[in-house]
């Protein structure tokens, strides 16, 4: 099977969510700031978050908006996301479950409509082209795309780096060499090649602006195993029965890789491509 071949199903991030909190890393602090000053954003219109997950991006952007809806197909994931919202104190975000190929029209009409590394799991020529008919006359699509899981890699930290090869040929060790996604597989990684469909969908590219903070995080033994678990590669249904016996490996090799559990990672710089229809 080809990445072309590849199809969704709703288990791709099955028993992932409750993982996002504890294993990813935030988002830089300046983004929203960036994003504002890019887009000249007032705090008023709507923002569109599709494949929102547990609201990572959507709740770091909705104080910029009047109003916000969040929709993913994954029910954990939303109620993550309703959770964090919460939590926040954040009341003016409405969480919809359904995926980005079937967005209704009564959702209404957006200034921004945003996308954070969840395209590529999308039918990106039909998604394209529906958010279209959602963006209002001057508004923006954005794509913000960062690796959250995982950092940087560099040369001095405060603590260890997580030994990622050594993880990723755990994890190759229960599911097998090739890449997993929900009950599918993935040879060839993710489709790219968002700028010829974003141009064939009739969208413009205005700007690029990356942010990077620069900032080093500790992460616990418990923080990077949920790092491992909030993949779609590793997420903890594909590992079924097995799943303990993997993670009380995992966590050995950590013990042996920091044997006082304490790892540093340095966030990776963050990019957002901005379109206009």
């Amino acid at each position: 099977m080809t990445a072309d071949a590849w199809e969704w199903d709703e288990t791709l991030f099955a028993g992932s969510a409750a993982h996002y909190s504890v294993g990813r890393m935030p988002y830089p602090s300046g983004l929203a700031a960036a994003v504002r000053d890019a887009l000249g954003l007032d705090g008023t219109g709507r923002l569109l978050d599709v494949g929102c997950g547990p609201g990572s991006l959507t709740l770091l952007l909705a104080p910029l908006f009047a109003s916000t809806v969040g929709v993913d197909p994954d029910a954990g994931m939303l109620a993550e996301a309703a959770r964090r919202a919460e939590e926040a104190g954040l009341a003016d975000v409405e969480w919809r479950r359904l995926r980005a190929e079937a967005l209704p029209d009564d959702l209404g009409a957006f200034k921004v409509v945003a996308f954070a590394q969840s395209f590529h799991w999308m039918d990106r020529p039909l998604v394209a082209r529906r958010v279209r008919d959602l963006l209002e006359p001057d508004g923006f699509w954005i794509h913000v795309g960062a690796t959250t899981h995982r950092g940087a890699e560099v040369d001095s930290l405060p603590h260890p780096a997580p030994p990622w090869d050594r993880i990723g040929e755990l994890v190759a060790a229960y599911l097998g060499p090739v890449r997993r996604a929900g009950q599918g597989y993935l040879p060839g990684g993710t489709a790219g090649g968002e700028e010829e469909v974003m141009r064939g969908a009739g969208y413009t590219k205005v700007t690029r602006i990356q942010v990077d903070d620069g900032r080093v995080f500790d992460r616990s033994v418990d923080a990077v195993v949920s790092a491992v678990f909030s993949l779609s590669s590793s997420a903890p249904h594909l590992f079924g029965e097995r799943l303990p016996a993997f993670e009380t490996e995992l966590r050995a090799l950590l013990d042996d890789a920091a044997p006082d559990g304490r790892f540093s990672e340095r966030e990776v710089s963050t990019g957002v491509v901005i379109w206009r229809p």
